[in-house]
């Protein structure tokens, strides 16, 4: 599949030409879901709460969700998808039209990078990281999907005395640059996060993804690479997670519109979780509903045109019910972020000498449109 164009991103808009964009463009709200929390396994403090599925029963559960808006799946390579079943994944997508998205190298949970994976100090751990992610970017070739999505969850540091960090961010640098080389014309999307499973990841919040991107980028030389480049095509993009921006104490809408600047947002991933905690993956909008609509306005001015993830780790709500619970919530956001006075909003926010509080005030009338008694605005 050919690469999708995010340049539509970088475009800035004003006053009229705003308003004008925010009145006539809406999100496309079709969603993908990580084929893994199909059925959750246990944690570090508890068992199971449903029994494991096979993966065609985990492909039928999604297929009951195509009404819904479900487009797409995502799965780890070798984990959920492997030379053993790819057909599988072929024949879903010819015979009901859902498709995997992406195929992400599983970096992080096997014993052998237990120091890091594209990071890694040990030649012999890197080597095996670095195959394995140019394995995985074959199988995205193969079954035509838009991207792979990279997570450094295991690289990283727990003791930062004595770390040799420029060392390891460039081990990592290379090594996926030398994957993207092997298996020209595949898109990365990096996924940051601040910590878990350790202490410190690299390249853990949205604005070193980006100084990530640029330098892999700068690295790459095969011919197909510099050519995609130089049309004005990422290859290197992010996959923003909500719940991970927020462990980092990220504003979602500024941090989404920071990565739409560079025209780089591939993808992004939805749930709530709360400020600075551990990685939650609660269904989306239960903790800081507000920020999530803030952050699809934000997407909304920038133009965003690609996919939404649902990103979630639903152990005691049936996985279905938690599926179409988070699509919902984002299409009824969504729904009322489209009827709001656009120019309204953008007066108060180019002109805010003149407008006062308004905005809050508009918001108010807005999230509470039942509620009576309330002051008159102009």
């Amino acid at each position: 599949m050919p690469i999708r164009d995010l340049s539509e991103q970088r475009v800035r808009r004003t006053g009229e030409d705003l308003v004008k964009h925010l009145e006539s463009f809406e999100l496309d709200l079709q969603f993908t879901a990580g084929v893994w929390f199909f059925a959750p396994g246990g944690g570090r403090f508890h068992d199971r709460y449903v029994p494991d599925l096979s993966m065609e029963e985990r492909l039928e559960m999604a297929v009951g969700l195509l009404d819904h808006g479900l487009v797409g799946l995502e799965a780890h390579y070798p984990n959920e998808v492997n030379e053993d079943n790819i057909d599988l994944f072929k024949d879903l997508r010819e015979d009901t039209g859902l498709r995997l998205i992406t195929v992400v190298p599983n970096l992080f949970y096997d014993a052998q990078f237990e120091f890091g994976s594209l990071s890694s100090p040990i030649e012999s751990v890197r080597r095996a990281a670095i195959d394995r992610t140019i394995t995985a970017l074959q199988f995205n070739v193969e079954l035509e999907t838009d991207f792979a999505i990279v997570w450094p969850g295991i690289d990283g540091f727990d003791n930062t005395f004595g770390q040799n960090h420029v060392a390891a961010r460039d081990r990592f640098a290379e090594g996926l640059a030398e994957a993207m080389d092997a298996v020209p014309g595949a898109r990365v999307c990096i996924e940051p996060k601040p910590y878990e499973p350790r202490a410190n990841i690299l390249y853990g919040t949205t604005s070193e993804a980006l100084l990530l991107c640029e330098k892999v980028e700068g690295l790459l030389d095969s011919g197909e690479n510099i050519d995609t480049l130089e049309s004005g095509t990422a290859l290197m993009a992010l996959n923003p997670e909500v719940g991970h921006m927020l462990m980092a104490y990220e504003d979602l809408a500024y941090a989404f519109s920071l990565v739409c600047e560079y025209g780089r947002l591939g993808h992004t991933h939805w749930n709530s979780q709360p400020l600075g905690n551990y990685d939650q993956d609660l269904n989306v909008g239960v903790v800081y509903p507000e920020q999530t609509e803030a952050a699809l306005y934000a997407l909304k001015m920038c133009g965003y045109s690609q996919l939404f993830g649902i990103d979630i780790n639903p152990e005691r709500i049936p996985v279905e019910r938690a599926l179409v619970n988070c699509m919902d919530q984002l299409k009824a956001m969504n729904e009322r972020i489209n009827g709001l006075d656009h120019a309204r909003i953008v007066e108060c926010v180019e002109q805010p000498e003149e407008n006062r509080g308004m905005l809050e005030a508009l918001l108010i009338r807005s999230r509470y449109p039942e509620a009576s008694g309330l002051s008159d605005i102009e």
